[in-house]
């Protein structure tokens, strides 16, 4: 199932040390950082959310702080040790649902969530997919509902330093090169979404972008 250049089922040792690793290699920053990405959602109390990709849940538990008990949140992911630590970390949160479920495929839900969120998976998928993903955040958001994507952002990778061609040759997935050179927000379009915001961190190479559902 999906191509081989993918890299977004993530196994093993990385998998049980995610948020670990994550840490050491931001020298503990990346809390910190995750804490700002998420506070420029704006989510509200009560809001519902559909987190595509959820993996250990870190996300969903940073953003049920801003939902709070009347919120409704939903992580999908397809990693079974990442979500065996999602379930341990959401256990005394009861509105909180995780579901093993391809985010590429179709999914039940319809006009359902305020906000549709995606972290650092969406430039592991083929075009193809990420079309499909995208109208599946469009078809499960409400009218007016926003889909949050945070991952890599456009740049021309030829006029970067050598780490950062590095990274992106030879330690990312192979989608990941040719993600920076998308047009994400013209694909977003195609499906229906606009009024677009952006949040950029890390020297610009990360992005937070917002559509919204028109």
């Amino acid at each position: 199932m999906g191509s081989p250049r993918t890299k977004v089922e993530v196994k093993g040792f990385e998998a049980r040390h995610y948020d670990r690793l994550m840490d050491i290699i931001t020298l503990g920053q990346y809390p910190r950082y995750l804490e700002k990405v998420i506070a420029a959602m704006h989510i509200q109390p009560g809001d519902a959310i559909l987190d595509l990709g959820s993996g250990t849940g870190r996300n969903l538990c940073l953003m049920e702080r801003y939902a709070g008990p009347t919120g409704r949140l939903v992580g999908l992911d397809i990693g079974e040790e990442m979500m065996a630590q999602a379930r341990e970390r959401c256990q005394h949160l009861p509105h909180v649902t995780l579901m093993f479920q391809r985010i590429e495929e179709p999914l039940p839900f319809e006009n359902e969530f305020d906000h549709v969120t995606i972290s650092f998976v969406l430039h592991g998928f083929e075009d193809e997919d990420k079309e499909k993903i995208i109208a599946n955040a469009y078809k499960a958001l409400k009218p007016g509902g926003t889909f949050w994507i945070l991952d890599y952002n456009e740049f021309d990778l030829s006029k970067k330093p050598f780490f950062v061609k590095f990274l992106f040759t030879k330690v990312e997935c192979p989608l990941a090169a040719e993600f920076v050179a998308l047009d994400l927000k013209a694909m977003l379009q195609r499906h229906g979404f606009g009024e677009f915001q952006e949040h950029l961190y890390a020297r610009k190479y990360i992005r937070l972008l917002g559509a919204r559902k028109i």
